[in-house]
């Protein structure tokens, strides 16, 4: 068969790749629009121009290369949405130092993990957040500070040595962020001037960590050229540009808020607003009325808590052109509905992985409205796709499903200090994805499982993502995760967790009955179960793991 007959495709090569650092890419932003407003915190009451985020973050830069930082050191940031947060990212790319992204959701467990892990250097953390005292945990494997501020020694992490804090109350032993940018001095701002002129774009310069649902999370290590060719085609392909205001309610922490909000925002020139520290759905559409955006990027969920809000219909959206959905597959029902009611008609779809910088695929404005709500999009230019069978290898015939592999400039450079999974995962060039997807005749895509997630009953594969496009068209139905529990006879039984609109009766017999007939007789749920909440990562993705573990013990049943 012919590469058209198999399922495999290439990216365009136009716009050619990008060979610039991060800190060239914002000294381009402050050039090109200096007074223009840059990023935008409504809880901080901050904002800045791009003239006066570029000085800030080369304050804070100059200040960390002064306190004791050097470049190739390991820089953690564990905290929610705040102007601090990006004014570190930015920074700490400036002075070739490489961020770490710590989830805000970690206890003093996993943050001690994590830090250890990649040997951080410095921490750089909020307060608090929700239920989370940060300078507590922290200061729980701290053996004692330093004479000066901001300095530690920890027996069990020998490799960190600085802790910075974010807000709070004055604490002995921390340093503020805000007292950073003030430790800079004359031959530390000429050492960054040096260092600066030094970078590559092939650098290490970001690890964000992966949730650790098979085994230890793993630190995919990322460069300039991974993430910064990556903003820039993702904000191209829906047209972004510097009349555009972008809401962020995505955590920044995550690959989505961090590289196609904010560095694509750096990219093309787009205003960066974020609506609170984690996500609310009234202060998105808050935002979204006050600062005009046009642009707003999210999760389904996100998007289902912001349409179902009370107070949804006293806003005016009308300021909204386009965005993207990703983090995990959309109903098209949801679609349709961001598309009329949040004024939302330019709406894509993002696919991707954080080993992959993170999206590789992606809808374009000139898609029609039914490939925009049906399919992941298209391969992104210079990147390749296969499908491949799993167990196999081989490509398999357009149509077919099979596990979806990545090559090209987006795959990681690898996951921190760990060789044999990182050649486990990406062979000859190809990032295995784990995803179950279909690849068409034009080229679109379409995410129907994960591998992990696919249910086998009776030898027969079922795939999630069919059952749960079905039910999302029940009048009664506002959520639906479908899983599969063991069962002794089939291996698997299927099963649909509902969470029901208000006022919906909790009728499992008519979630079974509106299925038999639309699908085979075998997809049909055995089992349905009404719940209020669904297990859900930080980036907005349900655990389906943790549900279907949920369920299980729910039903008594166990697994071998």
């Amino acid at each position: 068969m012919t590469m058209q007959e198999l399922s495999q495709v290439i990216g365009v090569s136009d716009p050619p790749l990008r060979d610039d650092t991060i800190g060239e890419a914002l000294d381009r932003a402050a050039q090109r629009w200096p007074d223009k407003d840059a990023l935008v915190a409504r809880h901080g009451n901050i904002r800045y121009s791009w003239s006066e985020l570029k000085a800030a973050t080369d304050d804070f830069a100059a200040g960390l290369l002064a306190l004791g930082v050097k470049p190739g050191d390991r820089v953690g940031i564990w905290a929610p949405n705040c102007a601090e947060w990006t004014i570190a990212q930015l920074a700490t790319a400036r002075a070739g130092m490489i961020l770490v992204n710590i989830n805000p959701a970690y206890r003093v467990a996993e943050l001690e993990y994590t830090l250890g892990k990649v040997e951080v250097r410095a921490l750089i953390c909020a307060a608090s957040f929700k239920n989370s005292d940060y300078l507590a945990m922290t200061e729980s494997f701290v053996t004692h500070f330093g004479e000066q501020p901001g300095e530690i020694v920890s027996v069990d992490l020998p490799a960190f040595r600085y802790a910075i804090k974010i807000g709070g109350e004055p604490r002995p032993g921390w340093l503020d962020f805000s007292e950073v940018a003030g430790l800079r001095t004359a031959a530390s701002e000429t050492e960054l001037a040096s260092i600066a002129a030094t970078l590559k774009a092939d650098d290490p310069i970001n690890i964000q960590f992966t949730s650790g649902t098979t085994g230890a999370p793993k630190g995919v290590t990322l460069s300039h050229r991974n993430i910064l060719n990556n903003a820039a085609m993702g904000g191209a392909a829906f047209g972004a540009g510097p009349d555009d205001r972008i809401c962020i309610p995505v955590p920044l922490y995550h690959c989505f808020g961090m590289v196609m909000s904010n560095l694509m925002s750096v990219v093309h020139g787009v205003t960066m607003v974020y609506p609170s520290p984690g996500f609310d759905p009234l202060a998105v559409l808050e935002a979204v009325e006050a600062e005009r955006c046009t642009i707003l990027h999210g999760v389904p969920t996100m998007f289902i808590a912001e349409l179902e809000h009370p107070a949804f219909a006293r806003f005016d959206l009308s300021s909204l052109r386009v965005g993207l959905m990703g983090g995990s597959p959309c109903p098209e029902e949801l679609m349709r509905k961001v598309m009329t009611r949040m004024h939302l008609r330019d709406i894509g779809i993002g696919y991707g992985m954080t080993e992959t910088s993170p999206v590789s695929f992606q809808t374009s404005l000139d898609d029609p409205i039914e490939i925009r709500v049906a399919t992941i999009g298209r391969i992104h230019p210079h990147l390749e796709a296969k499908v491949v069978h799993p167990e196999t290898g081989e490509i398999v015939p357009r149509g077919e499903p099979g596990e979806l592999c990545v090559r090209g400039y987006s795959v990681m450079l690898g996951y921190w200090g760990e060789p044999e999974r990182t050649a486990e995962a990406i062979r000859d060039g190809w990032m295995h994805t784990g995803d179950l997807v279909t690849i068409d005749d034009a080229g679109y895509a379409r995410v129907v499982g994960r591998i992990k997630d696919m249910i086998i009953r009776g030898g027969e594969n079922i795939y999630p993502r069919e059952l749960e496009e079905l039910l999302y068209l029940h009048p009664s139905v506002l959520d639906v995760q479908v899983v599969g529990v063991a069962d002794e006879r089939f291996g698997e039984e299927v099963m649909a967790c509902v969470k029901l609109r208000p006022g919906a009766p909790e009728d499992a017999e008519a979630i079974v009955t509106f299925c038999r007939g639309r699908v085979a007789h075998h997809k049909v749920p055995r089992y349905v179960r009404f719940i209020d909440s669904f297990p859900m990562t930080v980036s907005g993705k349900v655990q389906k793991a943790r549900l279907r573990e949920m369920m299980e013990d729910e039903l008594g049943l166990g697994r071998q």
